[in-house]
């Protein structure tokens, strides 16, 4: 199965029901403002926006948190800290491609402290290009299997998807990014339960990892994905489901 999907459903479960709601929904917020500023505050217009805006929502962010973030990257909010988008790109333990999205107001602290997160794991940081090419910049939502069949998906293709395929115990539906929020409103019309709908970086390719090294490789992970400048990290590992659940365990 993709360690890597299962990996985010897990996150997803975790984070909404997680003490650190507080961290949460900073990160929420900060992805919001950069989306906003960067393509402009309407999600009609701004698939980006809408994306960050939905998965706030997904994780019961307040109507008003979200709001604030818009005025923020538009200019019209009164907090003008300059926050700015920084990929950082490096191999985890087994050979993992891990891009890593940051959304910083220091990108010297933030260079520094993912380094060290990378040695500490037994992976490297790499140069910027050293990995980007394994991945595409997708929309991806997640399903649970055990509920629903791929034809009780077909609403998604009918309204963009490109793909709906079994991953481990989720399904998987792919779209172009500028199609996701068709898909999960087309979804939710239907009355399927979605675990997880967000724009991501799609490997192309996938590497196993086994038990040696899974281990590790989950670690480092968390540490990346519990830092508080880093918005999201996209990996192209495949464990197998038992391994990845006593890793992540």
């Amino acid at each position: 199965m993709s360690g890597h999907s299962k990996w985010a459903s897990i996150k997803h479960k975790k984070a909404a029901t997680d003490s650190k709601r507080g961290q949460l929904f900073a990160k929420l917020a900060r992805a919001i403002s950069v989306a906003a500023r960067e393509g402009g505050g309407d999600p009609e217009s701004n698939y980006t926006l809408a994306a960050a805006i939905e998965k706030a929502r997904g994780y019961s962010m307040p109507k008003e948190n979200i709001q604030r973030a818009i005025d923020r990257g538009t200019g019209t909010g009164a907090d003008g800290e300059q926050i700015e988008r920084v990929v950082y790109e490096g191999y985890g333990p087994g050979g993992a491609a891990l891009l890593v999205e940051a959304l910083t107001d220091n990108r010297n602290r933030t260079s520094a402290d993912l380094r060290h997160a990378f040695d500490k794991h037994g992976g490297s940081l790499g140069e910027p290009g050293s990995v980007a090419w394994i991945f595409e910049k997708r929309g991806v939502v997640l399903v649970d299997a055990a509920r629903y069949t791929e034809d009780d998906l077909l609403p998604a293709i009918d309204a963009g998807a490109d793909d709906v395929a079994v991953d481990g115990d989720l399904l998987k539906i792919t779209c172009e990014p500028a199609s996701l929020a068709a898909v999960r409103e087309a979804l939710d019309a239907a009355g399927v339960e979605i675990e997880s709908a967000e724009l991501t970086m799609d490997p192309k390719s996938v590497v196993e990892v086994g038990e040696g090294e899974a281990g590790r490789l989950m670690r480092l992970m968390d540490d990346l994905d519990d830092h508080d400048d880093v918005d999201a990290v996209h990996a192209n590992f495949d464990i197998p489901e038992a391994v990845l659940e006593r890793a992540a365990g």
